[in-house]
């Protein structure tokens, strides 16, 4: 009795001993698989959501329809498993890991079960990427059905309102058919698809691909394999469509969602003038970059955030290699952190500002479609002190020349965080000074801070925020005489504010005096972007109207660098 329970021991310890090793034997060949599938899944699931939720996209969801996330969900898994289809037959790499394994240098044994299927892998990737293709393609021909309809057919207000915004600007329209012809309706959708960058590319790359998977089968692999050889050669124009194809950036997305709120006013298209969410037009652009041209010789490149993280006041250093494959300048961020975008503001004082300006199309007669826009290139964001400004209750910025650049995006997230009554922040004053020769090389700037100060009375802050313009250029004749007829008026002639400018330059002793009286006990950031000269002179102020007593106002000096 007893060796018999021994033996049934026995047999279940070894029947659990196979169990185990069938079980790490499993997971060690399809741990790969498992996470390739999941990542497909994660990638899928993170592009449709965002296309379906995003109010940046909700506008072209109305009039693409719900096939809009799901086409662009299968482009982000057609461009995963594009580029990994590759790996599995670089027979240099595979080596490599081959030679590794034997030597221990790289990757454990069982890596080499893995090797021994590489081109089950490459296999199973086409069939992925055929699937997906079916997918992408049969979605976006409804897709444009939609839009073909919504512009010839529009059933809502809001799709024929959004169906004809004007096309003359790259940041107007959201809806890529236009001026259809009257032709057939099949043939009409068609005739769209195909005028644009991403229908003929798109069919090129679905016919390089169908080449070379009819032509991979065993039969023509054994007895034709010359056609295979060079037929799979076709990945070049694969990869080479496959790269433009996106470039033109017909889905479109919303970039002013703060100003226009999409989902509150796509209900009310015919009211948009009279709602304070949705008085400014609706602003879309389609690919990574959109330049938008200001007065007095300044334009404004908005690149897209991939990835990219910015604090207040950062800069970066900005190539075109369509200029020069060398050259970075820097340029200091202007769009806030709570932005879907980041962007720099650029004066064209040099050639290469010039160059870069002619390239974008700004000051000439013809629009520049996105897609021909330079292509450029972004290191950074770097450092800055002028993020410190959250961590005091008192704030005074001040600003010389272009050095007013830090601090659009510096006000952007002050007035951001003082909107949404978030937990950092702890400023309640900010003073803002601003010398410069002359305001309308920075019209961009004036007009934010108009933006500021008419929000900031209609939401109850109008004290928040003291701003001082000084322009220390003489004035001629006709301007003094235009100053003297408008002392009455409510806004300055000079800058349009409500804040009249000053003329000359700033009392320092007289202000850091006025500012401690009125912040007694408080520290107060003092950040500055100009000239060291001036930069002396306001270190030298904070130093003598600091107080060591409790009671006495403090200031901390800080200084923008590139």
């Amino acid at each position: 009795m007893a060796s018999q329970t021994n033996g049934n021991v026995t047999g279940k310890t070894e029947s659990y001993e196979a169990w185990k090793i069938r079980s790490i034997k499993f997971a060690k060949e399809w741990t790969h698989v498992v996470l390739w599938l999941a990542t497909n899944l994660i990638f899928w699931l993170v592009v449709y959501f965002r296309y379906e939720n995003e109010p940046e996209y909700h506008y072209i969801r109305l009039l693409a329809g719900k096939s809009l996330p799901f086409a662009k969900a299968c482009a982000a898994c057609l461009n995963l498993n594009s580029m990994l289809i590759l790996f599995p037959v670089c027979r240099n790499l595979i080596s490599f890991f081959r030679s590794s394994v034997e030597t221990k240098a790289c990757c454990k044994r069982s890596v080499r079960r893995l090797l021994d299927k590489n081109l089950v892998f490459h296999k199973t990737l086409a069939y992925v990427i055929i699937l997906f293709t079916l997918g992408h393609i049969n979605a976006h021909y409804f897709n444009f059905e939609n839009l073909f309809n919504s512009r010839v057919h529009p059933e809502t207000d809001i799709q024929k309102t959004l169906s004809f915004l004007p096309y003359e600007q790259p940041d107007t329209w959201v809806n890529p058919v236009q001026n259809p012809s009257e032709t057939t309706y099949g043939l009409g959708v068609i005739q769209q698809v195909m005028q644009r960058v991403a229908g003929w590319t798109g069919i090129f790359i679905t016919m390089a691909l169908l080449l070379m998977y009819t032509s991979s089968t065993e039969f023509i692999r054994r007895y034709y394999f010359e056609t295979f050889w060079f037929t799979h050669h076709l990945f070049i124009i694969y990869y080479g469509f496959l790269i433009a194809h996106g470039a033109e950036g017909i889905v479109r997305y919303q970039t002013n969602v703060e100003e226009h709120n999409p989902k509150k006013c796509a209900d009310y298209p015919d009211s948009w003038s009279t709602m304070d969410d949705c008085k400014n037009a609706p602003m879309f652009a389609g690919g990574e970059l959109k330049v938008i041209q200001h007065p007095s010789n300044a334009f404004e490149i908005r690149m897209k955030k991939s990835g990219f993280e910015m604090l207040p006041g950062q800069y970066i250093f900005i190539k075109c290699p369509q200029l020069s494959n060398f050259e970075w300048h820097p340029f200091t961020l202007t769009s806030s952190p709570n932005e879907d975008f980041f962007s720099v503001h650029i004066r064209t004082v040099g050639d290469w500002t010039n160059g870069l300006a002619e390239a974008c199309g700004v000051g000439g007669d013809d629009v520049i479609t996105p897609s021909k826009l330079p292509r450029v290139a972004v290191d950074g964001p770097f450092g800055t002190a002028s993020i410190d400004i959250f961590k005091y209750k008192v704030g005074v910025c001040v600003a010389a020349g272009i050095g007013v650049t830090p601090f659009a995006s510096i006000l952007k997230t002050i007035w951001h965080r003082l909107l949404n009554n978030s937990e950092d922040m702890k400023l309640s004053k900010v003073y803002f000074f601003w010398i410069c020769p002359e305001t309308n090389a920075f019209a961009w700037f004036s007009e934010l801070l108009e933006v500021f100060e008419r929000d900031m009375v209609e939401k109850g802050y109008a004290d928040f925020l003291n701003y001082n313009i000084y322009l220390t250029r003489g004035l001629s004749f006709k301007e003094t005489k235009n100053i003297y007829l408008s002392e009455n008026e409510n806004t300055d002639p000079i800058t349009g504010l409500r804040q009249k400018t000053h003329y000359g330059r700033p009392k320092w002793p007289t202000i850091f005096s006025e500012i401690a009286n009125e912040n007694q006990g408080i520290d107060v950031g003092v950040f500055f972007c100009g000239p060291s000269g001036l930069s002396e002179i306001l270190y030298k102020n904070c130093k003598l109207h600091s107080e060591i007593s409790r009671d006495g106002c403090r200031f901390f000096y800080n200084k923008e660098n590139f």
